[in-house]
């Protein structure tokens, strides 16, 4: 009997054991189970920053791109020699000569502006179609005064009296 009671003993120990063993290793495992339900929210966290930002410089660079053609219909200050050929050479693609008489800046420093003074000679043709091409031209501009008539050649001419949109040197995008 002694060696069935010693049999029994032995048996109720290893079962003991085992079920220590058993209940330690399931903490260990529901521990790294918490562990890596916390660090698979943190990896889940870091993915939708890394979405949100990669969607933000796309939205960045679309709007780069917009302010860059917003930014075209704006003469800078630095660009008005340019812009005064420009509006000569449109003269005489049509066949026209157009003379800028004055330059001046006008607006305040939130919206600034070039004023300038045009004349414009050539046939009646040429000359409206370069003063519809000016107006039309590519650049935030209002026209405020034309005076269209004939001068003593029978030549026609335009005087025309102009505001362009402008921005400051510091304010042009290259």
């Amino acid at each position: 009997m002694k060696s069935s009671l010693t049999h029994l003993t032995l048996a109720l120990l290893i079962c003991a054991g085992s079920a220590v063993g058993f209940w330690f290793w399931y903490t260990s495992i529901v521990e790294k189970s918490i562990e890596a339900t916390i660090l698979q929210g943190q990896i889940n966290a870091k993915s939708g920053a890394i979405s949100r930002i990669t969607t933000a410089r796309t939205v960045f660079a679309e709007i780069e791109n917009d302010e860059a053609a917003v930014q075209s219909y704006f003469v800078p200050e630095t660009g008005v020699v340019a812009f005064i050929d420009t509006l000569e050479g449109r003269g005489r693609s049509l066949g026209a000569t157009v003379n800028v008489l004055s330059v001046s800046t006008g607006g305040d420093s939130a919206h600034p502006t070039l004023e300038l003074t045009l004349s414009i000679k050539g046939s009646f043709d040429a000359v409206m179609r370069t003063v519809g091409s000016i107006e039309y031209a590519p650049y935030a501009i209002s026209i405020s005064s034309l005076l269209v008539g004939k001068d003593v050649k029978e030549s026609w001419m335009a005087n025309l009296k102009m505001r362009v949109a402008s921005v400051p040197s510091e304010g042009v995008k290259k």
